[in-house]
């Protein structure tokens, strides 16, 4: 099963970050054959950071949670909350097999969280529609705990700006859609 986690940082917990960044790096070690995409996320145009992207294939939401849970950051005290869902990979490959590599161009994570569905309720969520897909380097739906429910979208995008990253969520109105700076996880 594959799970998105987004880890948020907690205001001023920079110094916890800086000491634990080896933790860390260590316990994503342990699950380098299992991560679909992992990468910080920063303030606008700045270098602070402001969460964790995680995507992951593991066997089932127990998993998925002591994952979440038990990561180093987590447990210093460096997030201020965690955003946990079984997400779907709709381009069924990881983000180090991206043809665009690990750098070049602005890079975001977007969610669009709450999508409003149409009067008849019938929401098919996929990606977007017109093809040009170069700039996705993942993409897939949040869904609930058990698999069946819509809840929103997750993709990490190639983007000339943030306005241009949210773009791919254009064809479905969402309650809430935001756009963060990223980067490729991993050592550096």
């Amino acid at each position: 099963m594959e799970f998105f986690c987004y880890h948020r940082d907690r205001a001023g917990s920079e110094v916890l970050r800086a000491e634990s960044v080896e933790r860390h790096w260590a316990y994503m070690d342990g699950y380098e054959d299992e991560l679909i995409g992992r990468g910080p996320t920063f303030e606008a145009g700045g270098e602070a950071a402001t969460g964790s992207v995680h995507i992951v294939d593991l066997p089932g939401p127990a998993a998925a949670r002591a994952f979440a849970f038990d990561e180093p950051n987590y447990q210093a005290g460096v997030y201020r909350d965690v955003l946990l869902r079984r997400w779907r990979n709709l381009l069924g490959r990881t983000m180090w097999e991206f043809p665009g590599g690990r750098s070049g161009g602005n890079r975001y994570l977007v969610l669009g969280l709450g999508p409003v569905r149409a009067a008849d309720g019938a929401v098919q969520p996929g990606l977007p529609p017109g093809g040009g897909h170069d700039d996705l380097i993942a993409f897939g739906p949040l869904l609930s705990d058990d698999g069946t429910t819509w809840v929103g979208t997750a993709a990490l995008v190639r983007a000339a700006d943030r306005d241009r990253a949210t773009d791919v969520l254009a064809p479905v109105r969402y309650a809430h859609v935001e756009a963060h700076d990223w980067e490729f996880g991993g050592r550096r």
